[in-house]
């Protein structure tokens, strides 16, 4: 063992950013908040235990409760304001900051002082939408308006998304829309925003806000879908992908330039300017396109290959790849929970293991190595994303490899180009690169759109819990990072890993009954159909959407509403029998009753009732029961969360 231990100290830097994370993620999965005082102080003696402390496996635990009181500590840290309750009507006055520019209607991003909306911090940052027949503002305008103001949602279902905990990260309070606004005083600022803003309405083009300005929502849901469903869903996040194809562009450009005027590059190579050039063009780039994290860790792999080149060091290896993911890590913990950062992680570092590691034996005709080569990096690259998709989305793309295949170098050689030029020569009144982008973009579709009309080409899986993530993803890194004497033995420990962590989800019951935090909406799974409790609204749509995933159902006709008699629902099945009491209806009416009922297991509330001598276990807050009765309870009273009752 101790020989084991050993060799894992020879590479602990690579393992650092994983136990980092770790700590950070068991942190925003717990359901109550820790002491601040006691992370404050753990902070402290974590940084110097680790630098004092040789055994690894110490270390190693240090790093972890290093991850946990970093990420907590900075969650105190920020303390973004946080909205009370709902509010329909309210008149605010605030200066715009951003527009996102959406399929629908835009968004516009608005500060405002605090005192407006009764919170207690100096200024909020508020997301607006606006109807496309309003006059859509500046970045910059002060604008007095007329808005409904909402709290930002809770999960629909355990450990899915939360989009309280997002927004409370990215420093916004609430959301909502406007009714009406007048303009107070006019911008006369001049910044990146306004610059994007500017080439958005000269371009007037969604592939240019998609792959260029990276506005997330500029496609439509049909379209998206249908690059997702054909595994190239990822092109409209700006990452390694863009990022790759920039760089080649303007290192040739700038290279082909030093090497024209060869007095400049007398005494250097001309890569070594070129380079330079380069990544100071990629950082007007980043910003360009919003400084996501997909993006900015992609940038930060690319400034780390460059600086390789430059000082003759080797480029691509692991260990840029953790420095980059520590840096991202510091900058905010929470990225370790965002989708974007971890597909874009996982897809890396399995290239980077496949290049350098496994280092495949190419053919030598050179068309066929690369075919060769597209076909295992778009192999690995889906491989090592997948359980991420899966936990998210909870479908997997089963032609992804082929629609990467077919499809990228469509986008890499025609579509990117094409936008690229299309957005410079619209600004100057040219728009014919853009409209022919549209043509080939508009085939492609079609071509995507029979890949995702193949036989099960869109795989429901159902989700996979905390600890079966854990077994799968300790699988991964073991397959790049652990050392051992014969290198079977690594690929076993990782195949075993990854197995318990296949089997526990395949073997976890999928959840019969559901319900909202709010307790606006319940369903229950009743012959492979999930019923509800009234018509459903478009404030619980994804919720609705989230549970037929999660429970396998197949979309092939209506829900149908569940009846109620008295105000009480009843659902029942071999293992349990619950009455789910609707938040409205008095519970004086029913509970005694109900308590007595001794085929009762369940009683679901709105309201937290104190009955210890109720025979049924009354239950409120959101959660999941699965056919065996176990209860899962929706994460919903952190420091992110605003959920009076």
């Amino acid at each position: 063992m101790q020989d084991f231990f050993r060799r894992q100290f020879e590479n602990k830097f690579l393992w650092l950013p994983f136990f980092m994370a770790a700590g950070a993620t068991a942190y925003f999965m717990i359901s109550t908040e820790p002491n601040a005082l006691a992370c404050y102080t753990g902070l402290i003696i974590c940084i110097i235990s680790i630098f004092i402390h040789k055994h690894v496996w110490l270390q190693a635990i240090f790093t972890m409760i290093f991850g946990f009181c970093y990420a907590a500590t900075f969650t105190n840290l920020i303390n973004t304001p946080k909205l009370s309750r709902d509010i329909r009507d309210i008149n605010i006055t605030g200066i715009i900051t951003d527009i996102d520019y959406t399929n629908t209607t835009p968004k516009l991003y608005l500060t405002i002082p605090t005192n407006d909306i009764f919170t207690n911090d100096k200024t909020a940052s508020v997301r607006l939408s606006i109807s496309n027949d309003q006059t859509i503002p500046n970045i910059g305008d002060i604008i007095n308006t007329n808005v409904a103001l909402f709290r930002p949602d809770i999960p629909d279902v355990p450990n899915g998304f939360d989009f309280a905990r997002w927004a409370y990260f990215n420093n916004l309070t609430a959301t909502g829309y406007i009714k009406s606004y007048e303009t107070i005083k006019k911008s006369n600022t001049h910044n990146i925003k306004i610059l994007r803003a500017y080439i958005h309405n000269r371009a007037n083009s969604f592939l240019t806000d998609g792959l260029i300005l990276g506005y997330k929502n500029a496609i439509n849901k049909n379209d998206k879908s249908i690059w997702t469903t054909a595994g190239i869903g990822h092109v409209w996040s700006i990452s390694g992908f863009h990022i790759t194809l920039i760089s080649g562009w303007l290192y040739v450009i700038f290279y082909t330039i030093f090497r024209i005027f060869p007095q400049i590059t007398r005494r250097i190579p001309a890569k070594i300017p070129a380079t330079l050039c380069t990544g100071i063009g990629l950082i007007f780039y980043l910003i360009l396109s919003g400084s996501a994290v997909a993006t900015i860790r992609a940038f930060l792999m690319t400034i780390l290959i460059f600086s390789a080149v430059i000082f003759g060091r080797h480029a691509i290896s692991i260990r840029n790849i953790c420095i980059a993911f520590c840096i991202l890590f510091l900058i905010n913990p929470y990225n370790v929970m965002q989708v974007g950062f971890q597909l874009s992680f996982s897809a890396i570092f399995g290239l980077t293991w496949l290049w350098t590691d496994v280092n495949p034996k190419m053919p030598e005709n050179k068309i066929l190595k690369i075919i060769y080569a597209a076909l295992l990096t778009a192999t690995v690259a889906t491989i090592f994303t997948a359980p991420f998709v899966i936990s998210h989305f909870h479908t997997f793309p089963i032609y992804g490899i082929l629609g990467n295949l077919i499809l990228l170098p469509i986008f890499s050689v025609a579509i990117m180009p094409l936008v690229t030029l299309g957005t410079i020569a619209a600004i100057y009144g040219w728009m014919a690169p853009l409209n022919i982008a549209h043509n080939i973009y508009q085939h492609t579709l079609l071509l995507a759109q029979h890949i995702g009309n193949f036989p099960a080409s869109n795989l429901i899986v159902p989700d996979i819990p905390n600890i079966a993530m854990f077994f799968i993803i300790t699988g991964f890194i073991c397959i790049m990072l652990l050392q051992t004497k014969r290198q079977i033995n690594r690929y076993m420990i990782a195949a075993i890993s990854i197995i318990i962590g296949i089997i526990i989800t395949i073997t976890s019951p999928r959840p019969v009954f559901f319900i909202t935090t709010d307790h606006e909406l319940v369903g229950f799974v009743e012959n492979g159909k999930i019923s509800f409790n009234h018509a459903r609204n478009s404030h619980h749509k994804s919720a609705f959407d989230t549970w037929r995933q999660i429970s396998g159902e197949i979309n092939d006709g209506k829900n149908k509403r569940h009846t109620a008699q008295n105000g009480i629902h009843t659902y029942s099945n071999d293992n349990f029998k619950l009455v789910y009491i609707q938040k409205f209806v008095p519970l004086l009416k029913n509970i005694e009753s109900l308590c007595n009922d001794k085929t009762l297991q369940y009683i679901v509330s709105y309201f937290d009732i104190y009955a210890p001598q109720c025979h049924a276990k009354i239950l409120y807050d959101g959660f999941t029961i699965a056919p065996n009765g176990t209860i899962k309870y929706i994460i919903s009273h952190r420091r992110w969360h605003n959920q009076p009752k």
